[in-house]
């Protein structure tokens, strides 16, 4: 009798082939699918070069379904959207059977993955893992977020945490793999159970607003040594070089310095000039915004750093504006003077990006009964995510220390950050609006920051003017907080007991 194959992944684009390929060389036999015909030899040739598993392609989903061991595990790697339903009927009209289970590692909105859920009960298992990483990460190892039936993720984990990056379980860093080699690289996984269907990719969701906040910040710090400090993109890049050795290292950071050192080989020039200055989006960030909108988050660095992007794309109109909207002189200044404090202002704006994000994440915990496990969510983002970087596991460890952190600022350790780098934070927000130069994400960041350090704010007087206009009542400060009031501004009255 043949023996029966392990694991099947449907859709061979970038993610899926390369998940295919990491899964073969960790000793799981795998057979492959895709509707492009090219896209299965492609896979085939690239798993020769290997000594893996066997690696099978099939050209239907009928062999598929034959070739596997039951319980059988499906794992889809294709766009969100209607093409997961399409794929998950024409699996079932193959032979899918009730113990089977279908893995989403697409983009898909959180939402229909409950549904989804929902929809396939009592047919198969319908399980979701939201993954981070891009083609490096699938092909060596992603971040992992799987969500769905606790009982599905036993039978799962060995899989996901073979797949999964691995990080030093001493400095807490990656384990940077990016080529094939043996033995392969043993640590802890970035790969660990999320909760309910849906949740994980909420956190993936949440990840991704997280970068772009990250990004916007990263951006802005380098408009600011280019503009201001006339800086040259090698000079940028060779602080970033640096900067990624002490308390800001990050993919994001690494690769910001290997950007910037790139020339373009038609025209001699930094290649990043020669990029049109108009960022595209997906939509993880636009559906972080408004979960944040929905639970009443003030996310403010992650949803500046989505505007960021629509304003970005307002290329024609920002030309005509360039020209006809007065701004101040732009002077140079020294940029010894500087490069500590810009690296100080993009720390401690990180520092609130992540703690809104994880505030986002606890509102949504609230919301839909879930047990999510922020020490595990920090472990598993420090390695093979876009994200990754050495600070995530002192996010880790301030929840270790304190489980029930009301805010991430408010850790010991991040709170002495920020009140040894906020001067530099204000110097340099303050020098770039006198310059006119914009810094949406850092100024939403350090705002956030001054928020929460105003125990009495101007929010009484919004509340007086509610109560002046429309009769929303107010709360009083000497009062019990489950009475309300209501002032008669218009009669004369004076203030009178509301009514519930």
């Amino acid at each position: 009798m043949k023996t029966k194959i392990d694991i099947a992944v449907i859709g061979l684009g970038v993610m899926g082939a390369n998940m295919a390929l990491n899964l073969a060389e960790r000793r799981f036999s795998i057979a492959a699918f895709d509707t492009n015909e090219a896209r299965r030899l492609d896979t085939a040739k690239r798993h020769q070069a290997l000594s893996a598993a066997a690696l099978t392609t099939v050209a239907s989903l009928s062999e598929l379904i034959d070739q596997l061991a039951t319980p059988r595990c499906i794992i889809l790697s294709v766009p969100a959207g209607s093409i997961v339903d399409i794929i998950c009927r024409d699996l079932l009209a193959a032979g899918l059977q009730q113990d089977d289970i279908v893995v989403d590692t697409g983009n898909s909105q959180w939402r229909d993955s409950i549904d989804r859920a929902q929809t396939y009960a009592g047919k198969f298992n319908f399980f979701t893992c939201a993954i981070s990483g891009g083609e490096m990460g699938a092909r060596f190892g992603p971040s992992l977020m799987p969500s769905g039936d606790k009982k599905v993720w036993q039978q799962l984990k060995p899989i996901w945490q073979a797949m999964a990056a691995k990080v030093n379980p001493v400095t807490g860093t990656e384990i940077v793999r990016s080529q094939v080699e043996h033995p392969l690289p043993e640590g802890e996984p970035c790969a660990e159970y999320i909760g309910p269907i849906g949740s994980g990719h909420f956190v993936k969701m949440v990840h991704n607003g997280i970068e772009y906040a990250d990004m916007q910040m990263i951006a802005e710090i380098v408009q600011f040594m280019r503009q201001i400090l006339t800086m040259s993109a090698v000079e940028v890049g060779a602080v970033f070089r640096r900067w990624n050795k002490g308390k800001l290292q990050s993919y994001l950071i690494e690769i910001t310095a290997d950007i910037l050192l790139t020339v373009d080989p038609k025209t001699g020039q930094p290649l990043v000039d020669v990029i049109m200055d108009q960022a595209s989006q997906k939509g993880t960030g636009n559906w972080t915004a408004r979960e944040a909108l929905v639970l009443g988050v003030p996310a403010t660095a992650i949803t500046a750093s989505v505007f960021a992007r629509c304003l970005s794309t307002q290329k024609t109109i920002r030309q005509i504006a360039a020209v006809q909207l007065t701004g101040p002189i732009i002077s140079t200044d020294d940029k010894t003077l500087w490069i500590d404090k810009l690296a100080d202002a993009l720390y401690c704006s990180k520092i609130c990006s992540y703690a809104q994000g994880f505030e986002l994440m606890s509102a949504a915990e609230k919301e839909h009964n879930w047990t999510l496990d922020y020490i595990s969510i920090a472990k598993i983002w420090r390695g093979g995510c876009v994200i990754r970087a050495h600070f995530l596991d002192d996010i880790s460890k301030a929840y270790q220390t304190e489980p029930e952190l009301l805010n991430l600022m408010l850790a010991e350790r991040f709170t002495d950050s920020l009140a040894k780098g906020q001067l530099s934070w204000r110097e340099v927000l303050a020098k770039a609006i006198m310059q006119g130069m914009p810094m949406p994400a850092i100024s939403a960041a350090i705002s956030y920051y001054d928020c929460y350090r105003e125990a009495d704010s101007s929010a009484s007087l919004i509340q007086a003017m509610r109560d002046y206009f429309g009769g929303h009542t107010y709360l009083r400060k000497d009062r019990d907080s489950r009475q309300s009031f209501h002032y008669d501004w218009h009669f004369g009255s004076g203030e009178q007991t509301a009514e519930h």
